[in-house]
């Protein structure tokens, strides 16, 4: 009795796939696009945060009895270049622009290499007691700056720096937060490997520093710098107890804008737009870096 052997099955050309590796792939290559309420809620936002500085503009650029107005006008006026002139007049407004350029330039280049060579150190490098001098200068965030004020005073009356610039520029040269801040960034962003192949070639460790660790610091570094040129520029504290009129910075130069029975309000918007302008230029000019600092720590995480 002859069986007949089964027909031998051909293998298809191309395997069916999983399903739930096609529903993977289709999903890996599809772009996730933005639906109707993410834009209106981002649409809300930025009208929210550009308000004050739009306000600021229509203000600055309308008479105090425009402003007076209920409900007062949306647009902006006729009378800013009258409103500047007026700012001009007042205070010594061109004055005080430069010295809070010395100062906040001054106290921002100071901040941004001393923090980075701390930062560097306290991530990187291996010495005796850095726990300890890492959790001091930590701890330093959680003192109120208003409690060295008159101790400080004094050290610079003692040195007869009252109403000069370097009164207001030293003290400041060096931020806990700016250590703590490169000190983290540098732990995940360099990697050891790079700074032991430095060493292999002999490499010295200013060296190191300069040549490896400032290119892959330098978007922090322009973060901590932004940050730290806002902050000095809108010091109103310190610079008005360390300097006088003579000596003024913007913040200081402000407060005597808009005098009189009636504070022209106009007036001091028109100051204080002036002031926010080089704030503006400085993020424009570090926006840039500041992004390719968020991606390239998305693409590393």
């Amino acid at each position: 009795m002859t069986t007949l052997a089964d027909p031998p099955v051909t293998p298809p050309a191309h395997p069916e796939k999983p399903p739930h590796r096609r529903a993977r792939r289709s999903r890996a290559g599809r772009t996730n696009h933005a639906g109707k309420l993410t834009y209106a809620i981002l649409a809300v936002a930025v009208l929210v945060s550009a308000f004050p500085f739009y306000w600021t503009v229509v203000a600055a650029s309308r008479s105090n009895a425009d402003l007076a107005q209920v409900p007062p006008s949306l647009l902006p006026g006729p009378h800013l270049l009258r409103n500047f002139e007026a700012v001009l007049e007042e205070a010594d407004i061109g004055k005080a622009l430069l010295n809070s350029f010395i100062v906040s330039g001054s106290i921002t280049l100071g901040t941004v290499l001393c923090c980075t060579l701390a930062g560097f150190a306290f991530a990187k490098l291996r010495f005796r007691g850095r726990g300890a001098l890492l959790a001091i200068t930590v701890g330093t965030m959680m003192i109120p700056p208003q409690l060295g004020v008159i101790p400080l005073f004094m050290l610079i009356a003692e040195l007869q720096w009252v109403n000069q610039l370097q009164a207001v520029i030293l003290p400041g040269l060096v931020s806990a937060f700016g250590v703590f801040f490169m000190r983290q960034y540098l732990v995940q962003s360099l990697p050891d490997e790079l700074i032991e192949a430095a060493r292999v070639d002999g490499a010295s460790t200013a060296r190191i520093f300069w040549s490896i660790v400032v290119p892959v610091a330098r978007p922090g570094m322009s973060v901590l710098g932004l940050l730290t040129f806002m902050a000095a520029w809108n010091d109103f504290f310190w610079p008005i107890v360390a300097l006088s009129s003579s000596e003024p910075t913007v913040q200081v130069a402000l407060r005597q804008l808009g005098g009189g029975y009636v504070h022209d309000q106009s007036v001091i918007m028109a100051g204080t737009l002036l002031g926010t302008l080089p704030v503006l230029l400085v993020f424009g000019f570090l926006g840039r870096q500041i992004v390719g600092g968020i991606m390239q720590g998305a693409v590393k995480g």
